[in-house]
């Protein structure tokens, strides 16, 4: 098994710079590459906790933009970002997707989503867990990105993850897939990068 160490020369990079995760700088390297968010820009960050992606994404769109993230866990402290909105809920309930739209004021320009299951250890438990949130992503894509919008999705290296990132990668008019540099050293995670969702 992979071993790594939790405060890597990116976790104490995060520490000195104010970022609340190591994660911050997978989505400012994938920035860098893509230019994927602009300023004006409405994003969702599913997913959120602890924080590192919406202090990212709320940088990136500015203070025209908007950025509303959700998680199972609240963001503690809060981030006291002004274009930042982040709430506590279930992915999975309908209601969850209502609120998101409502705080968004609008479709989304983009959905991030860093997000993995709690994992126990368990190959076929983990491995429906992952299916679970992806299909959950899976679900939020239509009912809150725009047309012509974009997705960034991390994935597990698991035969259930890839098929729903080939299935969700079908919906878009490209796709490919990034391993930022900052990743852990033997992880198993990848980024979708989905462009230009088609047209329900």
């Amino acid at each position: 098994m992979a071993q790594y160490d939790r405060k890597d020369h990116f976790h104490q990079l995060a520490k000195r710079e104010g970022y609340r995760s190591r994660a911050a700088y997978k989505l400012l390297e994938i920035q860098e590459k893509t230019r994927l968010l602009r300023r004006g820009q409405k994003l969702v960050d599913l997913g959120c906790w602890p924080g590192g992606w919406l202090q990212v994404a709320s940088a990136c769109v500015g203070a025209s933009g908007r950025v509303v993230g959700v998680d199972l866990a609240a963001i503690e402290p809060p981030l006291d970002l002004e274009n930042v909105f982040a709430f506590e809920a279930d992915l999975s309930d309908s209601s969850t997707l209502e609120r998101i739209r409502s705080e968004l004021r609008g479709p989304a320009d983009a959905l991030l989503c860093d997000a993995a299951p709690k994992l126990t250890g368990i190959r076929a438990s983990d491995r429906a867990r992952e299916e679970a949130l992806l299909e959950a992503v899976e679900s939020a894509v239509p009912a809150l990105l725009k047309a012509s919008g974009a997705l960034l999705l991390k994935l597990l290296e698991c035969p259930e993850a890839q098929k729903i990132g080939q299935r969700i990668g079908r919906g878009f008019a490209k796709s490919r897939i990034l391993v930022p540099r900052s990743t852990r050293k033997g992880s198993s995670e990848r980024y979708l990068l989905a462009l230009g969702r088609k047209p329900d």
